[in-house]
């Protein structure tokens, strides 16, 4: 393994004191706990992008304060090989920056587990022999080390070279990413990171004995095709311009910000334009006027901006406009938690608009689903002329996962409108079909132009107060989604396909579930997943599979609500009148753990937990002392 420079040293290499390697590990779930402004995401990215390049899965969850002052946050992530599908119950490694982070976080390490804490701010318990405790002088070993105005601002990246001396990490790759981190700014910034990840490695090897480990090689490579490490936002944000979007336009709200800044930036480079605009309604008229030009088009928000931009999608609706709206949901009512999960929009997105409004909803599963569903959305907005809402939300946006790169020469999506001729016969809303509208600009043969309104109209677009044509048009909006619906696959099916318990999930819940149904399985219940991408319409053939399972339970992160059901359940039972449909939920502001929902499986069906008299334990083979 290539080691970095001593910084007191020049160029001389530095040879840390060999010690034997602890363990070598599959996976490890590492826990960086301080305030916003220290930089821990900036060490998590480091560490999930090392793990995506490295062939290696990985998987991000962080928690940040919604102040502009800042605050106390975390960022854990869970690298190694396998499948890894959530970011895990609880830390094998904690990094304690401050008091209150070793207090507040250290009941989320196993037992066994290392903690490695600043001893300049941070005063361990002598009698917690549970963890292996090391402290390390964080902050003056990284002033030491880098000096200057820089003081201690450089002690995440100090914590990193510790990490990656601790788990025999690739250096390198390391150095290469934080050159391309820090690279387009000064190049003393560049150098005095380095400085601090150098003093971070070379930290005294005695200091370590017993948390030196090392991560198992994954058994297969990813193949001809490399990864792509990102977050959900940004994949969704590609995933649109894979689409086809070139046009779109929207309010900042957290956490859709990111991919209206990616949006802003990238669109120009391929002939478009994101409108910033001065408010939601505004910004979801901007859009709607794209899609009227024959665009496929893009606005986006959170919550409480889709609670704004409501009358404009009635409008889409009635006037059928292919739009692609992306609600990144927090937590509400109001402005609610606004930097926590919350998946309590899905109502508000199939019955939010008055009347009869009739649109698509999909919901991607992790991260590299983001970019697959922005390619459907896509699609089904331009066959069915329609809205359709990707319904994202914080967790998903803001994690960081490797996925295989995308075949984007296979997969991209017209992106000229369609301004060729039509016939004599063209009519913009017939009955008889789905609708396909003809933007400004293409050629007539009846001479005839067409209109768009959001007022009940004829075949030809002209108001109509007809209650004979209102209710052949409401019936063409409808049927037009049965016919999408007829077309989708069967909800992805896990596990055994008949039995005990079906849990059904949909977005961020999917890896926890997925994990609690294998631990369900493995100790003697005959457990299936049901992970639902297609929320509305809902894909044929659900009430026979519901069937074949004795409990169904709905796993989702909302509230009950006043009749015990959470929103997909109650979508569920009204779809198909099961009994059986019964629900999980919470409103912690948090997502699931794979524990959480085994204890709550085993209470709501009186199986047994297979977790009860199990105590769990580090995957780390420390020497507890």
């Amino acid at each position: 393994m290539v080691t970095p420079n001593n910084p007191t040293s020049g160029d001389r290499p530095v040879t840390p004191q060999s010690l034997a390697v602890e363990a070598t590990v599959p996976d490890v779930v590492i826990r960086l706990a301080g305030d916003s402004q220290d930089g821990i995401q900036a060490v998590g990215g480091f560490l999930a992008r090392l793990a995506g390049r490295s062939d290696q899965e990985v998987m991000t969850y962080m928690t940040i304060p919604s102040t502009i002052s800042g605050g106390a946050s975390i960022f854990q992530v869970r690298m190694g090989s396998g499948d890894i599908l959530s970011a895990g119950d609880r830390a094998d490694v904690l990094v304690a920056f401050y008091q209150h982070s070793y207090d507040g976080h250290r009941e989320s390490l196993r037992p066994g587990g290392v903690l490695l804490y600043d001893s300049d701010h941070v005063t361990a318990n002598p009698d917690d022999h549970d963890v292996t405790a090391v402290g390390v002088p964080m902050t003056s070993a990284t002033v030491e080390a880098v000096g200057g105005s820089s003081k201690e601002k450089g002690k995440n990246i100090y914590v990193l070279g510790l990490l990656a001396r601790m788990f025999d990490l690739d250096v390198p790759k390391l150095t290469q990413l934080i050159h391309e981190r820090f690279g387009g700014k000064t190049e003393d910034l560049v150098r005095n990171a380095l400085l601090a990840f150098d003093a971070g490695y070379a930290y005294p090897a005695e200091h370590l004995r017993h948390i030196l480990y090392r991560l198992e090689k994954p058994a297969h490579q990813s193949g001809s095709r490399p990864n792509v490490t990102c977050d959900g936002n940004t994949a969704l944000a590609y995933g649109l311009i894979a689409a086809g979007v070139r046009h779109g336009a929207a309010y900042p709200i957290t956490p859709w910000s990111s991919i209206m800044e990616t949006l802003r930036t990238e669109l120009p480079k391929y002939g478009g334009v994101f409108v910033q605009c001065e408010d939601e309604i505004a910004a979801a008229s901007t859009a709607l006027g794209f899609a009227y030009g024959g665009h496929l088009s893009i606005t986006g928000s959170s919550g409480p901006g889709i609670s704004l931009k409501m009358e404009a999608l009635g409008w889409a609706t009635m006037a059928e406009m292919p739009l692609i709206v992306v609600n990144v949901q927090r937590a509400g009512p109001s402005t609610g938690m606004a930097t926590n999960i919350e998946q309590s929009d899905l109502l508000q997105a199939i019955y939010g608009s008055h009347g009869d409004c009739p649109r698509v909803i999909l919901a991607p599963k992790n991260v590299e689903d983001c970019f697959y569903v922005a390619l459907e959305a896509g699609r089904i907005a331009r066959d069915y002329s329609t809205p359709v809402i990707i319904l994202s939300d914080q967790a998903i946006a803001t994690r960081i996962e490797a996925f295989v790169e995308p075949d984007l020469a296979a997969l991209m999506g017209a992106t000229l409108p369609d301004v060729g001729p039509r016939d004599a016969y063209y009519k913009p809303y017939p009955l008889d079909r789905i609708t396909h509208h003809a933007p400004p600009g293409s050629v007539m043969a009846s001479g005839k132009y067409p209109i768009a309104t959001g007022l009940e109209h004829d075949e030809h677009g002209h108001p109509t107060a007809s209650p004979v044509l209102h209710t052949k048009m409401t019936a063409k909006r409808r049927e037009k989604l049965k016919t999408l619906a007829a077309t989708l696959p069967a909800p992805e099916l896990a596990g055994d396909e008949s039995g005990d318990i079906l849990l059904v999930g949909w977005g961020c819940t999917y890896g926890p579930i997925r994990e609690a149904m294998a631990r369900l399985r493995a100790g003697g219940t005959r457990v299936g997943h049901m992970q639902m991408r297609h929320i509305h319409p809902l894909a044929p053939g659900l009430e026979d599979t519901f069937a074949r399972y004795r409990h169904i339970l709905v796993v989702e992160i909302n509230d009950e609500g006043l009749y015990g059901y959470g929103q997909l359940a109650t979508l569920l039972r009204a779809r198909t009148c099961n009994p059986a449909i019964d629900s999980i939920t919470k409103t912690d502001g948090l997502t699931y753990k794979v524990s959480e929902i085994v204890e709550r499986v085993a209470r709501k069906t009186g199986l047994a937990d297979p977790s009860i008299g199990h105590r769990s334990k580090s995957i780390l083979a420390v020497n507890v002392r």
